[in-house]
């Protein structure tokens, strides 16, 4: 199901949807993680108080292994972000 957009809410969606695909074009290793980290924390009702709490929620569909690999093993190209 497509979303029925048109004016400036179709721009805003084409503006999130550009920052998330450039984004995620700059997670080297454990992309998949590191995204969904992410959006994890982003969705978060509030304060994220232990980063377990995080695979809690919709946004993050892996299990703690996931969630440690990311850290460890997750990479970003801070180059390609400007930072």
């Amino acid at each position: 199901m497509g979303l029925l957009l048109s004016g400036p809410r179709r721009e805003a969606f084409a503006q999130a949807s550009r920052f998330r695909r450039e984004f995620y074009a700059c997670l080297t290793a454990r992309r998949d993680e590191l995204f969904e980290l992410c959006d994890a924390v982003l969705c978060a009702g509030g304060p994220v108080k232990s980063p377990v709490d995080l695979t809690l929620l919709p946004e993050h569909r892996r299990g703690h292994g996931g969630l440690y690999g990311g850290f460890d093993l997750g990479r970003i190209d801070t180059e390609r972000t400007g930072g």
